[in-house]
């Protein structure tokens, strides 16, 4: 039987910083100054900040981290079509994944004018995306000229030590106990994201439960080789 064990708060050589209200962010190399921004207390350049950086790799987090410190309002970018411009800018806010709209000009449009109003209100903006802002490809130029010219924090693919805290805490969510050599296997052979770590959790809790079995290092080995 899959070996799993009752919630716990794990315990890392790593410092952490709560996120979304109960998860922790791990800070490593990769992501450190990414979190010393969101925390600063100094305004960012031109009162915005896009936060960039691959699926998984802790935008979100981040973002609800910043909400819960400046009482920002937070809004997927692919809401904006329908969104109350003059109420969203009263207070400081977050638009993530801006690149879901880069083909949507009614959406880039209300983006426009709620980051002009959210600034003359001396608000604050946050926005998310997994590329430089560069690379957004917004329709709209003078959208995309103030996306280019916004202030821009990485975060970078997780280290060794960050992705073994975040596997490791992706199964204690699940309520498994790995064996010992299963989380340095993966991090010696899965592909290198938070994405992938996701994945294959699941596909070995998956594994695990329908043959009856422990998380251990032969069925890791044998998921990795059969890795699509």
């Amino acid at each position: 039987m899959t070996t799993r064990t009752p919630p716990q708060q794990l315990s890392f050589d790593l410092p952490s910083k709560p996120a979304l209200g109960r998860d922790d962010f791990f800070v490593s190399p990769g992501n450190a100054v990414a979190v010393a921004t969101i925390n600063a207390t100094t305004p960012w350049p031109g009162a915005k900040l896009a936060l960039c950086g691959p699926a998984g790799s802790g935008k979100t987090h981040l973002a609800h981290v910043w909400a819960a410190q400046s009482g920002a309002t937070i809004l997927k970018a692919t809401s904006l079509r329908d969104a109350d411009v003059p109420a969203l800018a009263q207070g400081p806010l977050v638009i993530e994944d801006v690149p879901h709209i880069a083909t949507d000009p009614a959406a880039q449009n209300t983006l426009f004018h709620l980051h002009n109003l959210v600034l003359a209100e001396a608000h604050t903006l946050l926005l998310t995306g997994r590329q430089d802002p560069s690379r957004w490809g917004l329709g709209l130029p003078d959208l995309q000229s103030r996306m280019q010219g916004t202030h821009v924090v990485t975060l970078a693919p997780p280290d060794d030590t960050l992705l073994s805290a975040v596997l490791a805490k992706l199964f204690n969510d699940r309520q498994i106990t790995p064996k010992p050599d299963v989380i340095p296997y993966l991090v010696a052979h899965m592909d290198r994201s938070f994405e992938a770590a996701a994945a294959i959790v699941a596909r070995l809790d998956h594994a695990a439960l329908s043959e009856a079995r422990t998380v251990s290092r032969p069925l890791a080995t044998r998921l990795i080789a059969d890795w699509d």
